[in-house]
């Protein structure tokens, strides 16, 4: 469970996969085209930070037509932010 935590957290800890998580969560769903305007990389750079967030399932993919569009995981995002990840740290005593 910690490595799993460890490797979410990773792939938070870098400023422009905040920035892609940032306009997703501005935006909703976006094509990836529009992606790369957006965070000013090419699309390959871009394509390595969201495989990063795919990965460790904090953004989701839809392939429409020739373009992938992206989303966050709301509730991926929101566990991270709860009382889930509070409850490792601290767990009820017996």
């Amino acid at each position: 469970m910690f490595k799993t935590y460890e490797a979410k957290f990773k792939a938070l800890s870098d400023q422009l996969r905040l920035k892609i998580m940032y306009e997703l969560n501005q935006k909703g769903q976006i094509c990836v085209c529009d992606l790369t305007e957006i965070i000013g990389l090419s699309q390959s750079k871009l394509s390595y930070h969201l495989k990063i967030l795919l990965d460790v399932n904090l953004i989701e993919r839809e392939k429409i037509g020739t373009w992938n569009y992206y989303r966050l995981n709301e509730e991926e995002v929101r566990g991270l932010l709860s009382e889930e990840l509070c409850c490792i740290f601290y767990p009820e005593k017996k």
